[in-house]
């Protein structure tokens, strides 16, 4: 088992699906979590369930398309549980339409949450251990979209998560002198509220492959826990596909 004592990590898009499944995971191997999402209601739900199983959290209703409360958001979790010592940028938004019909609000909000914020949460957390002297574990959750276009309209999406694996590797080439390993998980079709969303538009994409399933979100916690891991130190700049051979051609 992973001993994550005396960490505090910061969880971004944690009100469902992976998210929420990683603030339990985190918090059930010893971290102390401060949950990020819109829905006040369901992070509330959140910490009072890793509280109930003798964990410590912390939730900060924000959204993350406001740029300038991306450092407020680290500062309000530092005050309530200490230095953010792994961060978790999951949070992201689809697209859900074909590039030659995509309004620039739609452009704005994909890049702005799928980019712009977890590399700017990245520079924060970043700052804060660089000044301390202190190592620390960045995971930014990209797509098996980065790698193989899904189509149905999700140019967008594919691009904003290769940039997140790209992202990834710069920002581990900064910081490694610091003792902050960056790396990235790219999941496949995984069961989540975005999943089901573009089940209801397209049809059980599960059929097409291999094994005929989705993910389910515990099928991550190995994943995630081996990067977050202090044993963890000499991989950096990574990311790791994790989809079930669901793009093997």
């Amino acid at each position: 088992m992973t001993d994550l004592s005396g960490q505090v990590a910061l969880v971004t898009g944690a009100t469902a699906g992976l998210g929420y499944r990683f603030a339990k995971v985190l918090a059930e191997a010893g971290a102390h979590v401060a949950v990020i999402g819109r829905r006040r209601e369901k992070l509330e739900t959140l910490v009072a369930e890793i509280e109930a199983a003798g964990g410590k959290a912390f939730a900060i209703p924000a959204d993350l398309a406001d740029a300038g409360a991306l450092g407020e958001i680290v500062r309000k979790a530092e005050e309530a549980l200490g230095l953010v010592t792994i961060l978790v940028n999951n949070a992201g938004i689809p697209d859900a339409e074909l590039a030659t019909r995509m309004p620039i609000e739609l452009i704005d909000a994909v890049l702005g949450i799928n980019v712009r914020a977890p590399f700017i949460l990245s520079r924060e957390v970043a700052l804060r251990l660089i000044e301390e002297k202190k190592p620390g574990r960045i995971v930014n959750i990209a797509s098996m979209a980065a790698f193989n276009y899904p189509g149905n309209g999700s140019s967008l999406y594919a691009t904003s998560k290769a940039a997140v694996v790209r992202m990834t590797e710069v920002l581990s080439t900064e910081w490694a002198r610091y003792g902050i390993n960056v790396n990235a998980i790219a999941p496949g079709a995984f069961r989540s509220e975005m999943m089901e969303g573009m089940i209801s538009r397209i049809g059980d994409v599960a059929q097409a492959f291999p094994r005929k399933r989705l993910g389910e979100p515990d099928e991550l916690d190995g994943t995630l826990l081996y990067l977050v891991s202090s044993d963890n130190a000499f991989v950096t700049g990574t990311c790791i596909k994790v989809d079930d051979g669901q793009f093997l051609k």
